[in-house]
């Protein structure tokens, strides 16, 4: 048996390797390493494959979900509401734009920000949401469109972990994750579905006015070369990275499907263990373990343990060479940084739960069945003692 990886990009690479190396060695060939043809290219690219207006790339994941809320002219105070069941990044940018983070609880079963929850946090100072979906599943999407219509607010997608996933309406038709919010963040970080050799990010988004606003903030405010307009920053895809990313986004839905096969495996694996509940998933198109449904992409698969040592499984797997992943151990409303005494313990019940009670086993394109096998049989082992 191959050696158990938590993300295997060695074996991703060996696939794509001979495109990979000519996409790369052809901007090296031009020297057109920032805002080169490649980094164009895979704008168009990913704006066809999202169907969204415009794409702009740009330096991290972070950074796109920071100039967002800049390109939106959110202002010091306002208050901008999202999950407490989230990677900090999320929550990062708000404070460092001097914005007040409303932090709110989330669903049992999806993990995925409570609408309810939103609802009852809302005040006169909310000016947005950031919906973040997580681990690969699509949020609620058309229920916090409709409560951001309702009380004018602006709809911001964390979409880091779930790009080329699809969001069923009501009415059966669809969207890909990060196209339906007034604007959109992703990250290119090595490890997700889409991934690039380094760090990347973009923002999506189809508003015209707002693209404008944005492609000047990514470029030092600059529409004119040494003309700043608006205040910006510096962050741009490099074309190496952009390279990488155009030779993989054919194979993105592969990608997924592979990712969506692997869960399958090992949901049927789990499905007499009461212990574990294994990743729900809940759209208009489905509710429960759908192996058809294409809501969840699977970044992660995590389960959640009912009367099992998580840490003691945790050390356990590791010790039997099966890295395993705790997404996230500390709730954010309780990170040194973000604590703040608006705060009540009783609004974040099952956040406080989770964070106990997560734990996520290896997820990648390249796994086999023989190690899924493997994985599940020591998850059970520990189990059953």
């Amino acid at each position: 048996m191959k050696q158990i990886q938590m993300v295997d990009l060695k074996g991703q690479y060996a696939d794509i390797k001979e495109v990979v190396n000519a996409s790369i060695q052809e901007v090296i060939d031009t020297t057109s390493f920032i805002n080169g043809p490649k980094v164009h290219e895979f704008q168009k690219n990913l704006e066809s494959y999202l169907g969204v207006k415009h794409v702009i790339p740009c330096a991290n994941g972070t950074d796109a979900l920071q100039i967002a809320m800049m390109g939106l002219g959110l202002k010091p105070g306002d208050e901008v509401i999202t999950a407490d069941f989230t990677f900090a990044a999320t929550v990062e940018v708000i404070a460092l734009l001097q914005l007040t983070p409303v932090l709110v609880d989330v669903d049992p079963d999806t993990f995925n920000i409570d609408v309810e929850a939103i609802r009852k946090a809302i005040t006169p100072k909310t000016k947005a949401i950031v919906p973040v979906h997580l681990f690969g599943q699509a949020a609620p999407m058309e229920e916090i469109m409709a409560l951001a219509k309702e009380h004018n607010l602006y709809v911001i997608e964390d979409n880091a972990q779930g790009i080329g996933g699809n969001y069923t309406y009501k009415d059966g038709t669809k969207a890909k994750t990060g196209t339906i919010g007034n604007v959109s963040s992703t990250s290119f970080f090595p490890s997700k579905n889409l991934g690039c050799y380094g760090d990347g990010g973009a923002i999506f988004t189809n508003d015209d006015d707002l693209a404008h606003i944005i492609r000047g903030i990514v470029n030092h405010g600059m529409y004119v070369r040494y003309h700043h307009d608006v205040v910006g920053v510096n962050s741009r895809l490099d074309s190496i990275q952009a390279a990488v990313l155009d030779a993989k986004l054919p194979k993105l839905d592969a990608y997924n499907k592979a990712r969506q096969e692997a869960a399958a495996k090992y949901d049927e694996a789990f499905k007499n263990v009461s212990q574990v509940q294994t990743p729900v998933r809940k759209s208009n198109a489905c509710s429960g373990n759908c192996n058809n449904c294409d809501c969840h992409v699977f970044h992660q698969y995590t389960l959640k343990l009912t009367g099992v040592d998580r840490n003691g499984l945790a050390k356990y797997l590791n010790e039997n060479g099966i890295p395993c992943g705790v997404y996230y151990p500390i709730p954010l409303h309780k990170q040194k940084a973000y604590m703040d005494d608006r705060y009540n313990e009783a609004d974040f019940q099952v956040t406080n739960a989770l964070v106990e009670q997560v734990i996520s086993l290896p997820m990648h394109t390249e796994l086999d069945d023989e190690q899924i096998e493997f994985i599940t049989e020591k998850v059970k082992a520990y189990i059953n003692g």
